[in-house]
């Protein structure tokens, strides 16, 4: 059990990627965490989905929560985390951006009010190294859309309409495009668009500490939990 004036010790799965160095950074400019990858009070995965089941398999272990930040996961990878939800804490987060979920939340609320003949088309930039497309984040704003519809992501999404069979939007779909290149950390913008208007509801990530300064508040916020499946939405409404 941690005191007070204990930090809270992050193990990082993936120390010398991108998001490890970011976090790292992050747990240097903030004494209430450590960096500890001997002993962890919480597990940070941003991976790959290869990595995934050795992850959880080692914070069951340990009995010690853990955050997966890993994008490109399949429904395979969601139901190992699901199971492993079941014996531990775990926050899945395609994106840890406190703003980019409250984004999100805000995409669900729009959909919800407006009508079908509002289209909804989702736009997102990478740096040319992501491999992932449409990114994981533009699925989770999808995902949203479509709870806000009423519906789910896999019956309303439509990928590659630009192809060697082009053809218009259907209706009541969610549409993607995916634009990499130079070294964009992220951008996503949310198109909702009918007879003579447009809605657009957008995030810029300027930095990958935004991720790291999300990932360590969903850290904390998992420290004492109960075993179960908790979303950067509940971080959100933690604060």
């Amino acid at each position: 059990m941690l005191t007070a004036d204990q930090p809270i010790r992050i193990s990082l799965i993936a120390p010398d990627g991108r998001m490890g160095k970011a976090i790292a950074s992050a747990v240097a400019d903030d004494p209430a965490f450590a960096i500890d990858q001997d002993h962890a009070d919480v597990l940070v995965d941003f991976s790959a989905p290869a990595a995934l089941q050795e992850s959880l398999d080692r914070a069951i272990s340990a009995g010690v929560p853990i955050l997966v930040g890993t994008t490109g996961l399949q429904s395979e990878h969601r139901a190992r985390i699901g199971d492993a939800a079941r014996q531990i804490p775990v926050i899945h987060a395609p994106n840890t951006s406190l703003g980019i979920n409250l984004l999100r939340q805000l995409v669900e609320q729009a959909t919800a009010r407006l009508g079908p003949d509002w289209d909804i088309e989702i736009l997102e930039m990478h740096h040319r190294h992501k491999v992932d497309a449409p990114s994981g984040t533009a699925l989770l704003l999808g995902q949203a859309a479509a709870k806000g519809r009423g519906s789910t992501l896999e019956e309303l999404s439509r990928f590659g309409r630009i192809s060697e069979h082009p053809h218009a939007r259907e209706p009541g779909t969610i549409g993607y495009a995916a634009l990499r290149g130079g070294s964009v950390a992220g951008e996503h913008l949310v198109i909702l668009a009918t007879d003579g208007e447009r809605l657009e509801l957008g995030h810029r990530a300027d930095s990958r500490r935004i991720f790291a300064r999300g990932a360590l508040a969903a850290a904390r916020f998992l420290v004492g939990k109960p075993a179960g499946l908790y979303s950067m939405g509940d971080v959100i409404d933690s604060l």
